[in-house]
């Protein structure tokens, strides 16, 4: 079950999301369902973003996450076996 613990190494198509930063002020505050991702991309409402040097929100069960783009560039498939170390 997808937690905010383990949020990066599940799957994010389909959550409710927000661009709160990006390199690309243009981009921030892009709103909508995550649609697709690729190793380096983020399809949020019809729109691209780029994962590196950008930080979203993700509502999970009520609750909103907070993911760093850096950490989660790698292929979907691939990001989900990686292992994630903790601080």
């Amino acid at each position: 079950m997808r937690n905010m613990n383990n949020i990066m190494r599940h799957e994010l198509i389909g959550l409710e999301c927000c661009v709160e930063c990006s390199k690309n002020k243009a981009q921030t505050g892009i709103e909508g369902r995550i649609t697709d991702e690729t190793i380096k991309m983020l399809v949020i409402g019809g729109k691209r973003v780029p994962k590196k040097d950008s930080v979203f929100v993700v509502k999970l069960n009520g609750e909103k996450v907070h993911i760093d783009g850096n950490a989660i560039i790698a292929r979907p498939e691939d990001r989900i076996k990686k292992k994630i170390r903790k601080w």
